[in-house]
């Protein structure tokens, strides 16, 4: 069996939105999750624009304006009724 790794990126970004924050003032804000997920997705999920580099010494990454919007579009669509 080979999985759809399109679809495991879509469940772990998803994911991200529910462990997501915002943190800064002032017009700086950034949202931010926490990275406890495969390491594999969050490189794929980088690579997409998704995400800041996920091999820093941060326990977070920061979502890009187009991640939060993706992330929430698939957490609404794969988790709500």
């Amino acid at each position: 069996m080979k999985p759809n790794f399109d679809k495991i990126d879509d469940a772990v970004l998803a994911l991200l939105h529910v462990t997501s924050f915002t943190e800064g003032s002032r017009g700086l804000n950034a949202t931010r999750a926490w990275k406890g997920h495969d390491w594999e997705a969050l490189n794929r999920l980088h690579a997409k624009g998704y995400i800041s580099d996920p091999v820093r010494k941060a326990r977070s990454v920061v979502l890009s304006k187009a991640g939060k919007r993706r992330a929430e579009e698939l957490f609404r669509r794969l988790f709500c009724d």
